[in-house]
């Protein structure tokens, strides 16, 4: 099993969680290990009601052998100490002060970095559910298990989403109970069981943090730019059907971005997943959306037919801004580009910027590339010379503010290494940075 991303992995870990006996009890406290940790615990926490807090522990390395740990050390001065190690290693009284001098400094750098001054989610006499985003040998999450046991937990549960069955085995005898999902025979490392492990920065984590102590905001506030949080599957009326979409909005988020994939599975498309995980990251909601029916996909002619696509997408635009409030803004795909530019150029539509990926902007029609006002910005890889060179004839008819990003090396899929990324941090600083210009025009609203 591959994961989407930390956000996927922590709701199916949720799942599994939701009728463990040691939740029972209401008492449970969730721990993300930072930083991939923080992200997959945000949505276990959200999921079961519990709190949620960083648990920053710190290992105590045989100096010489740093890997070799013959302890670990956690917040309130708790340590917890091996003693079979520090015989083997000839571990002395000043050498496990020095040592533990320097980490106890390091960990009280990052729990201020992280926690902000917030004082620490109470531990004692509570279950205390410890997430990472996955382990290889464990040594950090035994760690982790043995310092919340050492601050008084009355239980100790490990939660991770991947890791190999040998160091889930030897983590049952450390903590009450270990839910892994997935335990592959072939592990090789973590980040290998993720479509989008991408690092997760210290601001993230410190955003996590403050969302989970943040009250909540008062009923019926329903003002532009304060959407509550929000991750379902929607049905969008768009002329005359239904189209499956994905809606997610991060709370606080400024701009709602409207997916436009030429094919009918552009909501599972890995390449727009990860566009869009990296969008959340940034506080911008995605819509990601199928804008033909799984039978229309089937008839090629309906993936180029640009105008359909056009008008299913702003109507989708026109209901994506009366769900959240927010101005809307595209993100198009080969022909789903087209449409995209296409729609933006109706008049009154309000969009308020479009960025392309690998996308044919020649395929709309000449005057909509003319009359088109929206920011546009037009990601194409150095490979992909025939669409490269679309892409400039279809911007020299444009007069709105436009700029095309050529990612070396990539060809038309973003397959290489770091492509993908390089399109997701282009699109991601192009919506953000067009946050709070003058809108290109009135709100969206229906086209006659």
């Amino acid at each position: 099993m591959r994961y989407d991303d930390r956000r996927t992995a922590g709701r199916l870990l949720a799942t599994e969680l939701s009728d463990l006996p040691e939740l029972r009890g209401g008492d449970a406290v969730v721990l993300g290990l930072p930083r991939g940790g923080v992200p997959v615990a945000a949505e276990v926490a959200r999921s079961l009601g519990a709190p949620l807090d960083v648990l920053v522990v710190r290992k105590l390395g045989v100096p010489g052998r740093p890997e070799w740990a013959f302890g670990a050390i956690g917040e309130h001065g708790v340590r917890v100490l091996n003693q079979d190690v520090m015989a083997a290693a000839g571990i002395t009284s000043a050498a496990l002060e020095s040592v533990e001098a320097a980490e106890r400094a390091e960990l009280e750098r990052r729990v201020r970095a992280y926690r902000r001054e917030r004082e620490a989610a109470a531990v004692a006499a509570r279950t205390a559910v410890v997430v990472d985003d996955g382990l290889a040998t464990g040594a950090t999450a035994e760690a982790a298990c043995r310092v919340v046991r050492g601050q008084g937990a009355a239980r100790v549960v490990l939660a991770v989403p991947v890791a190999p069955e040998r160091s889930v085995a030897r983590l049952r005898q450390v903590a009450d109970a270990v839910v892994c999902p997935s335990t592959p025979w072939d592990f090789g490392s973590v980040g290998a069981w993720y479509r989008d492990f991408a690092q997760v920065p210290d601001a993230e984590v410190v955003s996590l943090l403050a969302r989970a102590g943040a009250p909540d905001p008062p009923a019926g506030d329903g003002s532009p730019g304060t959407a509550a949080a929000v991750d379902r599957e929607v049905r969008v009326p768009a002329a005359g059907k239904h189209l499956g979409a994905q809606l997610v909005v991060p709370e606080g988020a400024t701009v709602a971005v409207a997916f436009a994939h030429g094919s009918g599975s552009g909501r599972h498309s890995p390449r727009n997943r990860y566009v869009a995980a990296a969008l959340h990251r940034a506080g911008l909601a995605t819509l990601l959306l199928d804008l033909l029916t799984d039978a229309e996909a089937h008839d090629r002619h309906n993936v180029f037919d640009i105008l359909l696509l056009a008008r299913r997408l702003h109507a989708a635009s026109v209901w994506l801004h009366a769900e959240t409030g927010l101005p809307v803004a595209y993100f198009g795909a080969s022909t789903g580009a087209a449409a995209a530019l296409e729609a933006a150029a109706l008049s009154g539509s309000g969009i308020h910027s479009v960025v392309s990926r690998g996308g044919r902007p020649d395929l709309a029609t000449p005057a909509a590339l003319t009359r088109l006002r929206a920011p546009t910005l037009l990601i194409v890889g150095s490979r992909d010379r025939q669409v490269l060179s679309l892409n400039r004839l279809a911007a020299d008819r444009m007069h709105c503010e436009h700029r095309i990003a050529v990612v070396p090396g990539a060809t038309h899929l973003f397959e290489e290494p770091g492509a993908l990324r390089t399109v997701a941090e282009l699109a991601r600083d192009w919506f953000a940075g067009h946050v709070g210009r003058p809108a290109t025009g009135a709100s969206p609203r229906r086209s006659a």
